[in-house]
Protein backbone atom coordinates (compact mmCIF):
# COMPACT_ATOMS: atom_id res chain seq x y z
CA UNK A 1 0.00 0.00 0.00
CA UNK A 2 0.96 3.38 -0.68
CA UNK A 3 0.37 7.10 0.58
CA UNK A 4 1.62 10.13 -0.97
CA UNK A 5 2.39 13.30 0.92
CA UNK A 6 2.20 16.21 -1.82
CA UNK A 7 3.21 20.19 -2.04
CA UNK A 8 0.71 22.27 -0.75
CA UNK A 9 -0.81 25.11 -2.97
CA UNK A 10 -2.88 26.99 -1.33
CA UNK A 11 -1.41 30.57 -1.37
CA UNK A 12 0.68 31.09 1.99
CA UNK A 13 0.53 27.22 3.36
CA UNK A 14 3.80 26.30 4.71
CA UNK A 15 3.10 22.96 6.45
CA UNK A 16 3.70 19.71 4.83
CA UNK A 17 1.14 16.85 5.82
CA UNK A 18 4.17 14.42 7.23
CA UNK A 19 7.52 15.11 8.42
CA UNK A 20 10.63 12.37 8.26
CA UNK A 21 10.41 11.52 12.07
CA UNK A 22 6.83 10.06 11.91
CA UNK A 23 7.63 8.05 8.62
CA UNK A 24 9.05 5.48 10.32
CA UNK A 25 5.31 4.05 12.29
CA UNK A 26 3.70 4.00 8.58
CA UNK A 27 6.58 2.25 7.11
CA UNK A 28 6.72 -0.41 9.94
CA UNK A 29 3.12 -1.05 9.24
CA UNK A 30 3.13 -2.39 5.71
CA UNK A 31 3.15 1.80 3.89
CA UNK A 32 5.18 2.64 1.50
CA UNK A 33 5.91 6.56 1.65
CA UNK A 34 6.16 8.69 -1.00
CA UNK A 35 6.45 12.74 -1.14
CA UNK A 36 6.22 15.30 -4.00
CA UNK A 37 9.82 16.51 -4.11
CA UNK A 38 10.31 19.87 -2.21
CA UNK A 39 6.67 19.08 -0.12
CA UNK A 40 8.31 19.90 3.61
CA UNK A 41 11.25 22.46 2.76
CA UNK A 42 8.67 25.56 3.29
CA UNK A 43 8.27 23.93 6.81
CA UNK A 44 11.75 23.20 7.20
CA UNK A 45 12.14 19.43 6.33
CA UNK A 46 14.42 18.62 3.46
CA UNK A 47 14.25 15.83 0.81
CA UNK A 48 17.47 14.22 1.71
CA UNK A 49 16.15 13.84 5.30
CA UNK A 50 12.61 12.27 3.76
CA UNK A 51 14.76 10.08 1.99
CA UNK A 52 16.96 8.91 5.15
CA UNK A 53 13.77 7.52 6.28
CA UNK A 54 12.79 5.06 3.22
CA UNK A 55 10.22 7.67 1.78
CA UNK A 56 10.49 7.73 -2.43
CA UNK A 57 10.96 11.37 -3.96
CA UNK A 58 8.68 11.70 -6.56
CA UNK A 59 9.40 14.72 -8.80
CA UNK A 60 5.60 14.72 -10.81
CA UNK A 61 2.73 16.01 -8.96
CA UNK A 62 0.62 13.35 -11.19
CA UNK A 63 2.58 10.54 -10.64
CA UNK A 64 2.28 10.86 -6.98
CA UNK A 65 -1.55 10.73 -7.37
CA UNK A 66 -1.36 7.83 -9.42
CA UNK A 67 0.92 5.51 -7.60
CA UNK A 68 -1.41 6.62 -4.16
CA UNK A 69 -4.00 4.31 -2.66
CA UNK A 70 -3.73 7.15 0.19
CA UNK A 71 -2.92 10.68 -0.25
CA UNK A 72 -2.14 12.93 2.82
CA UNK A 73 -2.81 16.72 2.64
CA UNK A 74 -2.99 19.83 4.61
CA UNK A 75 -5.68 21.46 2.82
CA UNK A 76 -7.48 19.71 0.39
CA UNK A 77 -10.16 20.78 -1.84
CA UNK A 78 -12.46 22.58 0.67
CA UNK A 79 -10.52 23.88 2.59
CA UNK A 80 -7.89 25.19 -0.93
CA UNK A 81 -11.22 25.94 -3.03
CA UNK A 82 -9.04 27.64 -6.03
CA UNK A 83 -5.52 25.79 -6.00
CA UNK A 84 -7.11 22.47 -4.69
CA UNK A 85 -9.61 22.29 -7.85
CA UNK A 86 -6.47 21.35 -10.07
CA UNK A 87 -6.09 17.99 -8.13
CA UNK A 88 -9.45 17.09 -8.98
CA UNK A 89 -8.51 15.79 -12.35
CA UNK A 90 -5.56 13.79 -10.90
CA UNK A 91 -7.69 12.23 -8.25
CA UNK A 92 -8.53 8.69 -9.31
CA UNK A 93 -11.47 6.79 -8.28
CA UNK A 94 -11.58 5.16 -4.86
CA UNK A 95 -9.11 7.10 -3.81
CA UNK A 96 -8.71 7.47 -0.04
CA UNK A 97 -7.78 11.38 0.61
CA UNK A 98 -6.96 12.47 4.38
CA UNK A 99 -6.59 16.05 5.46
CA UNK A 100 -8.45 19.43 6.57
CA UNK A 101 -11.35 20.43 3.82
CA UNK A 102 -13.70 22.87 5.63
CA UNK A 103 -16.44 19.96 5.46
CA UNK A 104 -18.86 22.65 7.29
CA UNK A 105 -18.15 25.54 5.79
CA UNK A 106 -17.61 24.42 2.43
CA UNK A 107 -20.31 20.86 2.23
CA UNK A 108 -20.14 21.43 -1.82
CA UNK A 109 -16.74 20.68 -1.94
CA UNK A 110 -17.46 16.98 -0.06
CA UNK A 111 -19.81 16.60 -2.26
CA UNK A 112 -17.39 17.46 -5.88
CA UNK A 113 -15.38 14.86 -4.42
CA UNK A 114 -17.98 12.33 -3.68
CA UNK A 115 -19.04 12.47 -7.72
CA UNK A 116 -15.50 11.93 -8.00
CA UNK A 117 -15.91 8.97 -6.45
CA UNK A 118 -13.38 9.69 -3.83
CA UNK A 119 -13.33 8.77 -0.54
CA UNK A 120 -12.38 11.47 1.87
CA UNK A 121 -11.65 11.33 5.83
CA UNK A 122 -12.69 15.08 7.20
CA UNK A 123 -9.88 15.45 9.59
CA UNK A 124 -12.23 18.98 10.84
CA UNK A 125 -14.73 15.99 12.45
CA UNK A 126 -12.78 13.98 14.22
CA UNK A 127 -15.11 13.28 17.37
CA UNK A 128 -14.45 15.29 20.34
CA UNK A 129 -13.83 11.98 22.56
CA UNK A 130 -10.37 10.75 24.68
CA UNK A 131 -9.48 7.99 22.41
CA UNK A 132 -9.13 10.61 19.91
CA UNK A 133 -7.43 12.99 21.44
CA UNK A 134 -4.07 11.91 19.48
CA UNK A 135 -5.78 12.15 16.12
CA UNK A 136 -7.85 16.15 16.64
CA UNK A 137 -5.98 18.68 14.24
CA UNK A 138 -8.19 21.09 15.38
CA UNK A 139 -6.79 21.25 19.29
CA UNK A 140 -3.49 20.86 17.40
CA UNK A 141 -3.95 23.70 15.58
CA UNK A 142 -5.34 25.96 17.46
CA UNK A 143 -2.71 25.14 20.32
CA UNK A 144 -0.39 27.11 17.73
CA UNK A 145 -2.89 29.91 16.99
CA UNK A 146 -2.87 30.82 20.65
CA UNK A 147 0.53 31.25 21.05
CA UNK A 148 1.35 32.90 18.07
CA UNK A 149 -1.39 35.49 19.00
CA UNK A 150 0.00 36.58 21.59
CA UNK A 151 3.96 37.06 20.12
CA UNK A 152 1.61 39.19 17.33
CA UNK A 153 -0.16 41.09 20.01
CA UNK A 154 3.62 41.97 21.36
CA UNK A 155 4.90 42.63 18.48
CA UNK A 156 2.01 45.49 17.40
CA UNK A 157 1.79 46.76 21.39
CA UNK A 158 4.30 49.69 21.95
CA UNK A 159 4.55 48.80 25.53
CA UNK A 160 6.18 45.75 27.08
CA UNK A 161 4.46 42.74 28.59
CA UNK A 162 5.51 42.21 31.85
CA UNK A 163 5.86 45.24 34.73
CA UNK A 164 9.84 45.81 35.25
CA UNK A 165 11.56 47.38 37.81
CA UNK A 166 14.31 49.87 36.29
CA UNK A 167 16.40 52.70 37.31
CA UNK A 168 14.53 54.64 34.90
CA UNK A 169 11.31 53.77 36.86
CA UNK A 170 8.77 51.10 37.08
CA UNK A 171 7.18 49.75 33.52
CA UNK A 172 3.24 48.67 34.84
CA UNK A 173 2.12 45.26 32.62
CA UNK A 174 0.00 45.01 29.73
CA UNK A 175 -3.42 44.03 30.28
CA UNK A 176 -4.71 41.15 28.29
CA UNK A 177 -8.21 40.20 27.50
CA UNK A 178 -8.72 36.71 26.08
CA UNK A 179 -12.13 36.02 24.90
CA UNK A 180 -13.00 31.92 24.33
CA UNK A 181 -11.51 29.54 26.67
CA UNK A 182 -10.80 26.50 24.18
CA UNK A 183 -7.62 25.24 23.34
CA UNK A 184 -6.44 28.20 21.33
CA UNK A 185 -7.63 30.41 24.13
CA UNK A 186 -6.27 28.81 26.84
CA UNK A 187 -2.98 28.14 25.08
CA UNK A 188 -3.07 32.15 24.65
CA UNK A 189 -3.78 32.44 28.18
CA UNK A 190 -0.48 30.42 28.96
CA UNK A 191 1.93 32.28 26.55
CA UNK A 192 0.64 35.61 28.15
CA UNK A 193 1.04 35.09 31.41
CA UNK A 194 4.43 33.57 30.49
CA UNK A 195 5.39 37.07 29.01
CA UNK A 196 4.65 38.84 32.34
CA UNK A 197 0.91 40.40 31.43
CA UNK A 198 -1.78 41.26 33.44
CA UNK A 199 -4.54 38.15 32.11
CA UNK A 200 -8.17 38.04 32.16
CA UNK A 201 -10.61 35.60 30.28
CA UNK A 202 -13.94 35.38 29.38
CA UNK A 203 -16.02 32.80 27.97
CA UNK A 204 -19.73 31.97 28.27
CA UNK A 205 -19.09 28.63 29.35
CA UNK A 206 -19.11 28.98 33.32
CA UNK A 207 -17.37 25.19 33.70
CA UNK A 208 -14.37 26.51 32.12
CA UNK A 209 -13.65 29.10 35.04
CA UNK A 210 -11.54 26.12 37.01
CA UNK A 211 -8.77 26.03 33.97
CA UNK A 212 -8.84 29.55 33.08
CA UNK A 213 -7.64 30.21 36.61
CA UNK A 214 -5.62 27.38 36.77
CA UNK A 215 -3.30 29.34 34.61
CA UNK A 216 -2.90 32.44 36.80
CA UNK A 217 -5.67 34.65 34.78
CA UNK A 218 -9.05 35.67 36.39
CA UNK A 219 -12.27 34.88 35.12
CA UNK A 220 -14.50 37.45 34.22
CA UNK A 221 -17.96 36.89 35.37
CA UNK A 222 -20.68 38.68 33.69
CA UNK A 223 -23.88 39.18 34.60
CA UNK A 224 -25.61 36.70 32.39
CA UNK A 225 -28.55 33.79 33.27
CA UNK A 226 -27.14 31.61 30.06
CA UNK A 227 -27.57 28.26 31.96
CA UNK A 228 -25.58 24.98 30.45
CA UNK A 229 -24.03 27.38 27.64
CA UNK A 230 -21.91 24.26 26.46
CA UNK A 231 -23.09 21.64 23.92
CA UNK A 232 -22.53 17.47 23.70
CA UNK A 233 -19.36 18.87 20.96
CA UNK A 234 -17.70 21.36 23.93
CA UNK A 235 -18.48 24.17 21.86
CA UNK A 236 -20.78 27.43 23.49
CA UNK A 237 -24.28 27.10 22.51
CA UNK A 238 -25.79 30.55 20.73
CA UNK A 239 -27.34 32.85 22.94
CA UNK A 240 -30.74 34.94 22.67
CA UNK A 241 -30.61 38.34 21.41
CA UNK A 242 -30.92 39.79 24.55
CA UNK A 243 -28.49 37.76 26.02
CA UNK A 244 -25.79 38.82 23.35
CA UNK A 245 -26.53 42.55 23.34
CA UNK A 246 -25.98 42.40 27.32
CA UNK A 247 -22.88 40.34 26.58
CA UNK A 248 -21.40 42.94 23.92
CA UNK A 249 -22.03 45.98 26.11
CA UNK A 250 -20.66 43.88 29.62
CA UNK A 251 -18.10 43.06 27.63
CA UNK A 252 -16.83 46.57 26.47
CA UNK A 253 -16.69 47.69 29.98
CA UNK A 254 -13.63 45.26 30.57
CA UNK A 255 -11.98 45.49 27.09
CA UNK A 256 -11.92 49.18 28.14
CA UNK A 257 -9.67 49.15 30.42
CA UNK A 258 -7.41 46.46 28.57
CA UNK A 259 -4.24 47.00 26.14
CA UNK A 260 -4.70 43.60 24.34
CA UNK A 261 -7.77 41.75 23.27
CA UNK A 262 -7.13 38.01 21.95
CA UNK A 263 -10.42 36.76 20.77
CA UNK A 264 -10.75 33.14 19.97
CA UNK A 265 -14.60 32.57 19.88
CA UNK A 266 -15.17 30.55 16.75
CA UNK A 267 -17.77 27.37 16.14
CA UNK A 268 -16.90 25.34 12.76
CA UNK A 269 -19.79 25.33 10.22
CA UNK A 270 -21.10 28.86 12.12
CA UNK A 271 -20.45 32.87 11.17
CA UNK A 272 -18.28 33.72 14.41
CA UNK A 273 -20.60 35.63 17.27
CA UNK A 274 -19.96 39.38 17.47
CA UNK A 275 -18.35 39.78 20.73
CA UNK A 276 -16.06 42.85 20.62
CA UNK A 277 -18.03 46.21 18.62
CA UNK A 278 -16.86 49.10 17.06
CA UNK A 279 -18.37 51.38 20.41
CA UNK A 280 -16.14 48.87 22.39
CA UNK A 281 -13.24 49.59 19.92
CA UNK A 282 -13.76 53.18 20.00
CA UNK A 283 -13.28 52.99 24.35
CA UNK A 284 -9.80 51.34 23.87
CA UNK A 285 -6.47 53.15 24.92
CA UNK A 286 -4.42 54.31 21.93
CA UNK A 287 -2.31 51.88 20.76
CA UNK A 288 -4.23 48.84 22.08
CA UNK A 289 -4.22 45.58 19.98
CA UNK A 290 -7.25 43.47 18.84
CA UNK A 291 -5.90 39.88 17.31
CA UNK A 292 -9.49 38.22 15.88
CA UNK A 293 -8.45 34.69 15.49
CA UNK A 294 -12.35 34.31 14.65
CA UNK A 295 -11.87 36.71 11.49
CA UNK A 296 -11.96 33.90 8.84
CA UNK A 297 -15.85 33.42 9.32
CA UNK A 298 -16.83 36.78 10.23
CA UNK A 299 -14.99 37.57 12.57
CA UNK A 300 -15.16 38.26 16.94
CA UNK A 301 -14.65 41.59 16.54
CA UNK A 302 -17.14 44.09 14.40
CA UNK A 303 -13.49 46.12 12.65
CA UNK A 304 -11.57 43.08 11.87
CA UNK A 305 -11.03 41.74 8.34
CA UNK A 306 -9.96 38.29 7.72
CA UNK A 307 -5.96 38.55 7.05
CA UNK A 308 -5.99 42.35 6.81
CA UNK A 309 -3.73 44.40 9.45
CA UNK A 310 -6.25 47.86 10.17
CA UNK A 311 -5.99 50.68 13.00
CA UNK A 312 -9.44 51.92 14.03
CA UNK A 313 -9.66 54.85 16.28
CA UNK A 314 -5.88 54.15 17.21
CA UNK A 315 -6.16 50.28 17.83
CA UNK A 316 -4.58 48.23 15.87
CA UNK A 317 -7.00 44.95 14.49
CA UNK A 318 -5.24 42.01 12.91
CA UNK A 319 -7.47 39.05 11.40
CA UNK A 320 -5.13 36.28 11.05
CA UNK A 321 -6.36 33.58 9.68
CA UNK A 322 -3.83 31.02 8.88
CA UNK A 323 -1.41 31.38 12.00
CA UNK A 324 -0.46 27.37 11.99
CA UNK A 325 1.10 28.08 8.80
CA UNK A 326 3.45 30.73 10.25
CA UNK A 327 5.43 28.29 12.64
CA UNK A 328 5.22 25.62 9.55
CA UNK A 329 8.08 22.87 11.67
CA UNK A 330 6.14 22.75 14.70
CA UNK A 331 2.78 22.97 13.23
CA UNK A 332 3.56 20.39 10.47
CA UNK A 333 4.86 17.92 13.49
CA UNK A 334 1.46 17.79 14.96
CA UNK A 335 -0.21 17.53 12.34
CA UNK A 336 1.67 14.92 10.77
CA UNK A 337 1.12 12.70 14.30
CA UNK A 338 -2.73 13.41 14.29
CA UNK A 339 -2.64 12.17 10.35
CA UNK A 340 -0.46 9.38 10.69
CA UNK A 341 -2.66 8.25 14.05
CA UNK A 342 -5.21 8.30 12.34
CA UNK A 343 -4.02 6.32 9.00
CA UNK A 344 -2.23 3.66 11.20
CA UNK A 345 -6.29 3.24 13.08
CA UNK A 346 -7.31 2.16 9.60
CA UNK A 347 -4.14 -0.04 9.14
CA UNK A 348 -4.89 -3.74 9.60
CA UNK A 349 -1.96 -6.41 8.87
CA UNK A 350 -0.50 -3.96 6.16
CA UNK A 351 -3.57 -2.98 4.45
CA UNK A 352 -6.19 -0.37 4.57
CA UNK A 353 -9.29 -1.16 6.60
CA UNK A 354 -12.21 1.15 6.79
CA UNK A 355 -14.25 -0.25 9.88
CA UNK A 356 -17.24 1.67 10.20
CA UNK A 357 -18.31 0.33 13.36
CA UNK A 358 -15.13 2.34 14.78
CA UNK A 359 -16.82 6.08 16.14
CA UNK A 360 -13.58 7.63 15.19
CA UNK A 361 -13.58 6.41 11.68
CA UNK A 362 -17.18 6.52 11.16
CA UNK A 363 -17.78 10.06 12.24
CA UNK A 364 -14.51 11.00 10.14
CA UNK A 365 -15.28 9.68 7.06
CA UNK A 366 -16.97 12.76 4.58
CA UNK A 367 -17.53 11.15 1.41
CA UNK A 368 -17.20 7.37 -0.49
CA UNK A 369 -19.01 5.54 -3.05
CA UNK A 370 -19.58 8.51 -4.71
CA UNK A 371 -22.02 9.47 -1.88
CA UNK A 372 -21.43 12.09 1.22
CA UNK A 373 -21.81 10.11 4.02
CA UNK A 374 -22.36 11.98 7.04
CA UNK A 375 -25.29 13.13 7.94
CA UNK A 376 -24.93 16.58 8.66
CA UNK A 377 -23.32 17.42 5.46
CA UNK A 378 -25.84 15.41 3.71
CA UNK A 379 -28.79 17.61 5.44
CA UNK A 380 -26.70 21.25 4.84
CA UNK A 381 -26.37 19.80 1.19
CA UNK A 382 -29.96 19.89 1.07
CA UNK A 383 -29.76 15.62 0.20
CA UNK A 384 -31.94 12.78 1.26
CA UNK A 385 -31.47 9.97 3.23
CA UNK A 386 -28.05 7.92 2.98
CA UNK A 387 -28.91 5.39 0.21
CA UNK A 388 -26.57 1.97 0.99
CA UNK A 389 -25.99 -0.64 -1.95
CA UNK A 390 -28.17 -3.46 -1.20
CA UNK A 391 -26.00 -6.69 -0.86
CA UNK A 392 -27.32 -10.37 -1.97
CA UNK A 393 -29.16 -12.40 0.88
CA UNK A 394 -27.37 -15.49 1.62
CA UNK A 395 -27.70 -18.57 -0.01
CA UNK A 396 -30.62 -20.35 0.97
CA UNK A 397 -28.53 -23.61 1.58
CA UNK A 398 -25.63 -21.56 3.95
CA UNK A 399 -28.59 -19.50 5.88
CA UNK A 400 -29.12 -22.00 8.05
CA UNK A 401 -25.77 -23.31 8.69
CA UNK A 402 -24.42 -22.46 12.65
Amino acid sequence: MKVAVVRETYPGERRVALVPSVVPSLTKAGWHVLLEAGAGEAAGFSDSEYQAKDVEIVHDRREAFQQADVVLQVRSLGANSEAGRGDLELLKAGQVVIGSCDPLGNPQAVKELADHNVTLFAMEMIPRITRAQSMDVLSSMATIAGYKAVLLAAGHLPKLFPMLMTAAGTLVAAKVLVIGAGVAGLQAIASARRLGAVVQAYDVRAVVKEQIESLGAKFVELNLDTGDAEDKGGYAKQLSEEQVKMQQQQLADVIAECDVCITTAAIPGRPSPLLVTKDAVERMRLGSVIIDLAAERGGNCELSKPDETTVEHGVTILGPTNLPAEVPQHASQMYAKNLATFLLLMTKEGQLDIDLNDEVVRDTLAAKDGQVQNGRLREMLDLGPLVLPETSPPDDHLAGEA
